[in-house]
């Protein structure tokens, strides 16, 4: 009888998708171990869609991993991907900063660990040709040097991310679809990034969108920011659910 229940409870779970769950995966740059999340759509779809998450300066943190479950449930695959590689993981905000200072300054290398996470997306089951890469500060800075590699994706959502590149960089076409989320008040983006950015967008003749929001400041979507907008970064619940909504939007727009 035990037996008989326990069949039952597997079978209602395959049913739901309620087993869907953060898996650990262990790739490879070189000699460079990373550990990325995978997680499957609660209910698959023959369009199999994806969503590669590239997370914040401080490496793969609560926020990333509750955006990859929040995928999940609404059809998606999801892979969170590891930027600096284990051995290499920010323990403080000082370390978090020259690291990501290091992939700042050296896109190349940014750009490739990017590419390696969204290998890792298609072999977890996702379409490669039907995905979305999303970041967040950091991670939305990142999106947009992959949309600047012209990786193979549908589109790119930037939360609150940095914008600014080097100015003697040759500006290539953008052919994905651009999303920018972005904080009215965010300090840590001056006002002639933005425009810089603008242009950048113009002169690569993308289709690019970007978004404010009242009364926000860098990391916005972040509930373990804090609340203190003096501080440059933190979270506004009004802004994080706006964004999400309007990423959603994004999603169905693009992908199959």
């Amino acid at each position: 009888m035990k037996n008989i229940f326990l069949a039952l409870i597997g079978v209602l779970l395959s049913s739901t998708g309620a087993q869907a769950q953060l898996k650990p995966v262990a790739y490879t740059d070189a000699a460079q171990k990373l550990n990325g999340l995978a997680v499957k759509p609660q209910k698959a779809t023959k369009t199999k869609p994806g969503v590669l998450i590239l997370p914040a300066w401080k490496g793969i943190d609560t926020h990333a991993k509750q955006s990859a479950e929040k995928l999940s449930k609404m059809g998606y695959y999801a892979f969170v991907a590891d930027i600096y590689g284990e051995g290499n993981y920010p323990k403080n905000t000082e370390e978090a900063g020259k690291q990501a200072g290091f992939y700042k300054n050296n896109v190349g290398d940014y750009q490739r660990r990017i590419q390696l996470a969204l290998d890792q997306l298609v072999k977890a089951g996702a379409n490669p040709d039907n995905i979305v890469v999303i970041g967040y500060c950091f991670g939305g800075t990142g999106v947009l040097e992959a949309a600047r590699a012209g990786m193979k994706f549908q589109g790119v959502v930037s939360f609150h991310g940095g914008l600014g590149r080097d100015a003697s960089r040759t500006t290539n076409p953008i052919k994905t679809r651009v999303l920018v989320l972005h904080g009215a008040d965010d300090p840590y983006v001056p006002v002639a990034e933005v425009a810089a950015f603008q242009q950048e967008m113009r002169t690569a003749k993308a289709d690019w969108e970007m978004i404010y929001y009242a009364d926000s400041v860098h990391a916005f979507s972040d509930p373990e920011a804090g609340n203190d907008n003096s501080k440059g970064a933190a979270y506004n619940e009004k802004a994080d659910k706006r964004s999400w909504e309007r990423m959603n939007v994004f999603l169905k727009d693009v992908l199959k």
